[in-house]
Order: structure tokens, then sequence, then C-alpha cells
């Protein structure tokens, strides 16, 4: 599969690794342009891009920026991609965001209003990245952790939880987008590695 990731952190640097050890096409891209990406490029063989292109290139798309710089991104290139939405709102990192603070929205409702047409779903944003990059398992093995995938296409979010199932993960099915503030910050799967049972308990536990 083509697969476009904006964001060269550790959970987009550590998908971008994952996902072209398992054989997918990776284009990666952030907000200071193809030439900063050299060392990634030269480690994982992804290719680097603009976000336009990183866009273009994926047939799923993770987002992995800050919350705050959601609505820079170029939303036309999203239009009608599969979009992960691997971010999480830090208040002391991404400044005030009134429909977040005051829980009008979830952040992956709030990223889907910034990027009309994409269809988003949310996942990668309880796991560390390092957990993401060395816990992944076969299927039925017992040390398997899950990992809670909210989206509101069913179809999208299908397509990702397959992509979490090769990664390693028993993908759980959290919800629509607006559910989706039962794995953000705070809540019982946020940075914990529960079985699927676990995350099935954590989510319908969690409190608003």
């Amino acid at each position: 599969m083509k697969i476009g990731i904006i964001g060269s952190g550790h959970i987009g640097g550590t998908l971008t690794r994952r996902f072209q050890d398992l054989g997918h096409d990776v284009t990666i891209a952030n907000s200071r342009g193809p030439e900063t990406l050299g060392d990634i490029v030269r480690e994982t063989g992804a290719t680097a891009g603009t976000v336009e292109e990183a866009a273009a290139a994926g047939e799923v798309v993770v987002i992995a920026v800050p919350v705050r710089a959601v609505p820079d991104l170029p939303s036309a290139a999203f239009r009608d991609k599969v979009v992960v939405d691997a971010n999480n709102y830090y208040p002391q990192r991404d400044g005030d965001i009134e429909q977040l603070d005051d829980k009008s929205l979830t952040s992956s409702r709030w990223t889907a209003e910034s990027l009309p047409g994409a269809k988003v779903v949310k996942v990668f944003n309880n796991i560390q990245s390092g957990h993401l990059l060395s816990y992944g398992r076969p299927a039925g093995d017992a040390e398997r952790i899950a990992l809670p995938v909210a989206g509101d296409d069913k179809a999208a979010k299908q397509t990702v939880m397959a992509l979490v199932d090769e990664l390693g993960f028993d993908p759980v099915d959290a919800g629509t987008l607006d559910e989706s503030w039962r794995q953000q910050p705070g809540t019982p799967v946020y940075g914990t590695n529960l079985d699927a049972a676990g995350v099935r308990e954590g989510i319908a536990s969690a409190k608003p």
C-alpha cells in the first residue's frame, strides 16, 4: 500500500520505519521540507516529499503533527483520502483551542472539520512511540496489545484496522469520531498497554 506520513517526529518516524519494514511504500513529509529528511530516508528507504506530495501519494495518509498545525495543512490535498489522526491536544504545546477546551468537539472531530472531505480515523494517539516500534506481536500471541480505532466511515476504519493488525496490534472499534474522547489523554486507555478486552473495558469506563 502507498502510505503518506505527515510529521517526522516520534510517531511519524516510527510509523515510517514500521510500514517500510512491512513492505509498504511510504512518502514522508514535515513542515521543514524534504531536504531535512535525509537521515530517515537513508535509514528506511522511504521517499521524502512535500506535504502535498505525501498526501497525494498515499492511499492512507497519517497526520502526526501538533494539533495547532492542522488548520495550516493544505486541506484540498486530503479530500477523499483515508486520513489517520494520530494527534493529541496538549494546551501547553498547542495553545488554547476553544472548541477543544470546552469539549464541544473531540480533537479528531476538530481535525475532520479542518480537513473537509477527508475520511478521518483516530488511532496511534494512545501508545508510546517506543512501544509502537517494538511491541507488535503476531495474532493470537498472549502478549499482544490492542489499540482503539475510532471513525465515522466504516470502510476507512476497516482499512486502518487492517493496518493496525499488520503492525502487530489488535484493533478495537472505539466508535465514531465524536466518541474518540474515550482514547484521548486522561482516559483509562491512554498511555497503557492493554489487551483487546482491557481496551474495550477502558473505553466503556471512560468518563467525560
